[in-house]
């Protein structure tokens, strides 16, 4: 494993604190502003959310902080890093995705991406597996 942190957090045992609610508390928290500094993407079906900080930050001080910290304690959330994966599935893709362009798109940095060893397409679901050659790619 890399050394290096990732750069997004889990919080999970959202449902008591809504997307706003909870984006104003990460600020609160880390004193840095949703969009401009990290962004937060809400997975209702899992009942969690993730923060992806876009400026370099020590997440796991962040983790820490977030762990004692008393409004977080009162939602009963938890925070933890989002381990890195090698895989990813990509969904509700166009009928006409090639292979070659999610190896391109999913290889861009901008993308936060990282090299591309496989991609495996599947039709008919609208989907693919895309896996990555290191831990770097997993947004």
């Amino acid at each position: 494993d890399s050394a290096e942190a990732s750069p997004s957090v889990v919080f999970e045992n959202i449902e008591g604190c809504a997307p706003n609610c909870l984006q104003m508390l990460l600020e609160n928290i880390s004193g840095l502003t949703v969009d401009a500094d990290f962004t937060v993407e809400v997975i209702p079906e899992i009942n969690a959310a993730v923060a992806t900080f876009i400026k370099s930050i020590d997440t796991k001080e962040f983790v820490e902080k977030c762990s004692q910290h008393k409004r977080v304690r009162e939602f009963k959330m938890t925070a933890r890093l989002l381990e890195s994966t090698h895989t990813i599935k990509a969904e509700n893709l166009p009928d006409s995705i090639s292979t070659d362009y999610l190896t391109v798109y999913f290889e861009s940095a901008r993308n936060g991406g990282g090299p591309v060893s496989d991609v495996q397409l599947f039709p008919k679901e609208s989907s693919a597996i895309v896996t990555f050659c290191h831990h770097k790619g997993n947004t």
